[in-house]
């Protein structure tokens, strides 16, 4: 089995890759979005935020940004704008996406692409609009083309490791500052957001390695020894996945790990090989193991910036070629019903839960 070629891993775009808007260009919009924009010369006809102050600075950081909005209605009006970065929190969304398909706009919405389940059933009619428009809406789960897990998809589609029979990811660093932010308010946060792109991509690979869609979801959630008081949310979490062909996942982080060279180590086990990596802090790293040799994947990039590029190219690639993007909104909320079944779960003393997938083809 051939490794999967380095420019495949990578961020993919059309000749015509501008015409982009960011709406909520806060921190994470201006520490990653923009950089990879600006990396890969992706146009930025302009960005807003709900906060003068907070854009002020944008255009002397960032010259290739055309301008900023008054009035999000400025931005969804503007001609020039032909993809909207929706970097707003998940409150509210869905209605910001409306607006985007009402201007007739393709649509980039931030991951979680929510966490309410009213708003996953409210989601076929959304995409049914979007369709009668003529536009496409896509989630920025950029850890799908994190350099590892990347070219770890492109092995499971050709086969590398037969029927996939078992995924494991394990956090082996510390976590983020969590006390004293946002994340406070978010119930069982690590389970339902932290981990959402370990999740998505787990979903991903169990589907391309064969084992068909999650039927079961298992999750806990604890304080844990050293973690202080003024930390709210849990700092613990296992999360179990089953797959309707047997096939199993486990993610876990144990707590606020001590580690000298700290990363996110997966395995990825099937009939006939095991791939194993890490992912994040100078840790990445992938190799194809056939029972008879373990061979090293040659990868180039990092999750930040290039996973933030790659999500907006394949939006792009994909409204140039007449397709659906890989990471549609379609096939993100099957990954958002994923971590609403965890949350359920924990909060029923980590009993079995099925996912209530929104009736929307993926």
């Amino acid at each position: 089995m051939s490794a999967p070629a380095v420019g495949e891993t990578g961020p993919r775009f059309p000749a015509d890759r501008g015409g982009v808007a960011i709406l909520g260009c806060g921190t994470i919009a201006q520490s990653a979005h923009l950089p990879a924009y600006e990396q890969y010369g992706v146009g930025v006809a302009g960005v807003w935020s709900r906060s003068p102050g907070t854009t002020r600075t944008v255009r002397e950081r960032f010259p290739f940004v055309g301008r900023v909005y008054d009035t999000a209605d400025d931005l969804l009006a503007d001609p020039a704008v032909r993809f909207v970065d929706i970097a707003t929190g998940p409150e509210g969304r869905l209605e910001w996406i409306a607006a985007a398909i009402a201007a007739g706009k393709h649509v980039l919405a931030q991951k979680p692409l929510t966490l309410s389940g009213d708003d996953l059933r409210a989601l076929p009619g959304l995409l049914a609009a979007a369709d009668a428009a003529g536009v496409r809406v896509a989630v920025n789960h950029n850890g799908r083309w994190a350099p590892p897990w990347r070219a770890a998809t492109l092995l499971l589609r050709a086969g590398a490791v037969g029927d996939l029979v078992g995924v494991t990811h394990l956090h082996d660093k510390p976590l983020p500052p969590l006390a004293g932010t946002p994340f406070d308010d978010v119930p069982h946060m690590l389970l339902t957001d932290y981990l959402l792109h370990w999740v998505d991509i787990t979903r991903t690979w169990l589907r391309d390695g064969g084992a068909g869609e999650v039927v079961s979801v298992q999750a806990v959630d604890s304080r844990v020894p050293g973690q202080p008081a003024d930390a709210l949310n849990p700092w613990s979490a296992t999360l179990s996945l089953a797959a309707q062909s047997g096939a199993s996942a486990v993610v876990r982080i144990a707590g606020n790990a001590v580690s000298a060279e700290p990363g996110c180590p997966f395995w990825v086990h099937g009939t006939t090989g095991t791939l194993r990596g890490s992912v994040l802090l100078d840790s990445d790293r992938l190799e194809h193991d056939d029972g008879s040799s373990r061979r090293p994947i040659p990868l180039q990039g990092a999750w930040f910036v290039d996973g933030f590029a790659a999500a907006m190219g394949e939006l792009m690639c994909a409204v140039a070629e007449g397709r659906q993007p890989e990471n549609s909104a379609a096939d993100a909320s099957r990954s958002v019903a994923l971590v609403l079944a965890a949350r359920e779960s924990a909060e029923r003393g980590g009993v079995p839960v099925a996912p209530s997938y929104p009736l929307v083809a993926p």
